[in-house]
């Protein structure tokens, strides 16, 4: 073997070396048995390729490198600092391996050098691909791919349909304009202007609330169509690596080496199922879960003007104080109804819900009428 050549095998052992040492190490510290599993089988590869090349070495010279002179010198970085941010370091690493494989390849002649090095660098290149899926490096998100698998899934926040939708529009609505309406009765002593106001602060919120519905929707749904076209990309360009990352995040799931690679070679095979899950295992990004953007404008607008409606009926009939009482009792019976119907969509005690916005309602309401009557003092 050359002494270039050898230079370059003596890097790469020590290079393995390296790297299985850390992930040994990071496999010591992690607690998550699914994470701890995928860093020992990536330690045990980049073990296998050092034996290669310390059996090439000790060919070539005739004396067996000792790996225990490359863990102890071990980096207080890779020995102190957060997984992630070491997993960050060492993808990055395996992907120089990867480059400098495929130089070393151009220059080897020995068949059984060139066998382990292109095995070693088809390796590297997978452990680029499961480092950045366990660090979250690849995610457009500060959540790791592990968290967004366990842990999320915050596109579903709004799963509880059109009947969800309206309560919190009627929750929205009945608290902007009970505020507006307390304000202007401190303010007016309960005059014409306080209809007028509550009118206008209701038109004003169901618009708002419309529009902010429509778009948010239609923003969703706009996220979820760049990242399939993103993705699809991705499968075009390197379809291997996009079916090891399905491969790993059904091993993090819980399936053996084995079955996460079955299930991910039959979905290869439906191109499109294979996009679809894909985007959802990535990002939790799920075409059936986005709602319409005109129902959910529609929604939003009507429940919420239904409720801003609520604290002005009074003052069709009548003004003043009379007004003004009567506005309280039936928006604070509103507040307990409309925080009692949330038990529809959530798992809270009806009573519990209700009395909560009751209270909430009520300390509004005091607030922004001694505003108002603090203003009208002046």
């Amino acid at each position: 073997m050359e002494a270039k050549n050898l230079a370059t095998v003596q890097n790469m052992w020590r290079r393995e070396v390296e790297a299985a040492a850390t992930y040994r190490h990071l496999a010591n510290r992690e607690k998550d048995p699914k994470r701890r599993d995928i860093l020992i089988r990536l330690a045990e590869q980049e073990e296998k390729h050092a034996a290669r090349w310390s059996e090439r070495i000790t060919l070539a010279t005739g004396r067996t490198p000792d790996p225990k002179e490359v863990e102890r010198g071990l980096s207080w970085f890779q020995r102190i600092s957060d997984p992630n941010v070491v997993l960050h370091r060492l993808e990055q690493e395996e992907n120089k391996a990867e480059a400098e494989y495929d130089q070393l390849m151009a220059r080897l002649s020995d068949p059984t050098d060139r066998q382990i090095a292109e095995e070693a660098m088809l390796e590297e290149r997978d452990h680029a691909v499961v480092l950045r899926t366990l660090a979250g490096g690849a995610m457009p998100t500060p959540r790791s791919t592990l968290d967004t698998i366990l842990r999320r899934e915050r596109w579903h926040a709004k799963g509880t349909g059109w009947i969800g939708d309206a309560i919190y529009g009627v929750n929205d609505g009945l608290g902007a304009v009970f505020g507006i309406v307390s304000g202007m009765a401190g303010y007016t002593g309960g005059s014409e202007v306080v209809l007028a106001a509550g009118l206008a602060g209701t038109l004003a919120s169901a618009l708002s609330m419309g529009a902010g519905a429509y778009l948010s929707s239609k923003s969703q749904r706009e996220v979820y169509e760049s990242e399939v076209s993103r993705e699809r990309a991705e499968i075009e360009e390197d379809p291997h690596e996009e079916m090891l990352e399905l491969e790993l995040f059904y091993q993090l799931k819980g399936f053996s080496a084995d079955e996460a690679r079955t299930m991910a070679e039959r979905l290869q095979k439906e191109p499109k199922q294979f996009l679809k899950t894909l985007v959802h295992e990535e990002l939790g990004l799920n075409e059936e879960s986005f709602p319409n953007p005109l129902r959910s404008m529609v929604t939003a607008s009507v429940s919420t003007a239904i409720g801003g409606f609520i604290p002005i009926v009074p003052f069709f009939f009548t003004v003043g104080m009379p007004a003004v009482i009567a506005s309280f009792i039936i928006s604070t019976i509103a507040h307990f109804a409309v925080g009692a119907s949330k038990a529809l969509v959530t798992t809270r005690s009806w009573w519990a819900s209700g009395m909560e916005m009751t209270i909430v309602g009520i300390l509004e309401a005091a607030i922004t009428y001694g505003l108002g009557v603090a203003f009208a003092g002046h």
